[in-house]
């Protein structure tokens, strides 16, 4: 059930290597209620959106954006 913030926090981990997890409920309203992110120690993220859309950084300059319509974008 999301807070007064617009989500709730389902999971968030960051493991001994430095890797970075975190995952949030955002409610049936969303085109993605499962949302996540996550960002690794040699600079690379990934974040899906509850919209929908998808943001992925290799973390070496190359990037990559998904609207909620699929067709991608470098």
């Amino acid at each position: 059930m999301p807070s007064d913030k617009g989500y709730s926090y389902k999971s968030s981990v960051t493991n001994s290597q430095g890797n970075h997890y975190c995952a949030r409920d955002y409610g049936s309203g969303a085109a993605n209620s499962n949302s996540y992110h996550y960002s690794n120690q040699d600079g690379s993220y990934y974040y899906s959106n509850p919209n929908g859309s998808t943001y992925h950084n290799d973390g070496k300059g190359s990037s990559t954006y998904t609207p909620p319509s699929g067709s991608s974008k470098k």
